[in-house]
């Protein structure tokens, strides 16, 4: 691997990666500011609507930053997008997008002058009422399809229709009346419910901004069974995401539970003790604890152990031994109640002030009286001679 020099200029990140960008799917280009790491690949990341992105290639040598406004090669005319990625790191997007490298990339062609920027401000002013339009047409004509959002190209000339169906349109006849009614050119785009919601965005429920209009750009599918390892509760409402499907975040911890339910004994299998028969009633994954009970449909006497301690237990009774107790630690006393309530006692100063005054009553007074209120105002007034 190439060995680049580091300078005074040239430690730590570099601020030149951040870049200006309003947009979703926000990259930072760590390769920034390393030398020739900008001549390596003529290639550039150019962001459209929302989170549609594409690769051009850079012929007439421009230099382009993060940030910059270009007009791109289209079909037909051109468009206008934003880039997001220059150099080398380019190259690694497009081995993540699985994009062959013989693949054909078309051209950037320049930066956006102020001609390009009007029209393009023109053709965005037209989505809302194209798509508020195009809904009730296709309703109109009973496609049983769902018309999420509609892009026009920079020039004006294309507008992509994403649309969500459960199984295959016929749109034909709804892109011949499209045309007609909106005198461009018509690309329909199917996209999936988590695809829709990656491009509308929003916040999820942790309070953060929805992973997949974030960073997430391959939407691997959620099964139950990641559910099902973390012993999470199947409610619905709160394992589905805007999108109504199972959140995607449902996966990131999958297989760390995976592996620590492997280290756990087997839920079926009873603990034989001199005691009794103890059936396993809940374990705590990730700390390695397992709960037991006497009785297998209810909590009757839980006692919790380790992991470890209960496959002991496993096998000494496939040897035909029974030790005394679950747990070899466990005390024969019982544990008494603790009230937490009883150390914030409202009382408790005043008890003990109390005592501290009776105290001090009895050192003053003269011996022989014991305080117990029966002595008179002359026994403690001072002498009158």
């Amino acid at each position: 691997m190439q060995e680049f020099p580091t300078t005074d200029n040239l430690r730590g990140f570099c601020a030149e990666g951040c870049g200006r960008q309003d947009k979703q799917l926000n990259i930072y280009d760590y390769f920034a500011g390393v030398p020739t790491a900008e001549d390596e690949e003529n290639l550039v990341e150019v962001q459209f609507k929302n989170t549609r992105k594409e690769f051009f290639r850079n012929d007439n040598h421009l230099d382009l930053h993060k940030g910059d406004l270009v007009a791109v090669e289209s079909n037909p005319g051109h468009d206008i997008g934003v880039v997001t990625l220059t150099g080398r790191l380019v190259h690694m997007q497009m081995k993540k997008a699985h994009l062959r490298p013989g693949t054909e990339l078309r051209r950037v062609y320049r930066k956006a002058r102020q001609l390009d920027l009007d029209k393009y401000e023109e053709s965005k002013a037209l989505e809302h009422d194209t798509m508020i339009r195009s809904r009730q047409i296709a309703k109109d004509l009973g496609l049983q399809m769902k018309i999420g959002d509609v892009e026009y190209q920079g020039d004006g000339l294309k507008a992509i229709f994403y649309y969500i169906a459960d199984g295959r349109v016929d749109f034909r006849q709804l892109i011949k009346v499209l045309a007609e009614a909106f005198r461009v050119r018509i690309e329909m785009k199917q996209i999936g419910a988590r695809q829709e919601a990656g491009r509308i965005g929003g916040i999820g429920p942790c309070g953060r901004e929805m992973c997949c209009a974030t960073w997430m750009k391959q939407f691997n599918s959620v099964s139950t069974a990641a559910v099902r390892f973390q012993d999470i509760s199947p409610n619905p409402q709160k394992l589905a995401g805007q999108c109504a499907k199972l959140k995607c975040c449902l996966n990131y911890e999958a297989d760390t539970y995976v592996e620590a339910v492997r280290r756990l004994p087997e839920r079926h299998t009873p603990l034989e003790t001199q005691d009794g028969t103890f059936f396993f009633f809940k374990a705590d994954i990730l700390a390695g604890l397992v709960s037991y009970s006497t009785d297998k449909r209810m909590a009757a006497n839980l006692t919790t152990i380790t992991a470890e301690r209960a496959k002991e237990i496993i096998a000494l009774n496939k040897e035909g031994y029974k030790p005394e107790r679950l747990d070899e630690t466990a005390d024969n006393e019982p544990k008494r109640p603790f009230d937490l309530l009883d150390q914030d006692s409202l009382t408790r100063f005043d008890k003990a002030k109390g005592k501290r005054r009776t105290a001090k009553t009895n050192r003053r007074r003269p011996n022989g009286n014991k305080g117990n209120g029966n002595h008179t105002a002359n026994s403690t007034a001072p002498s009158q001679d």
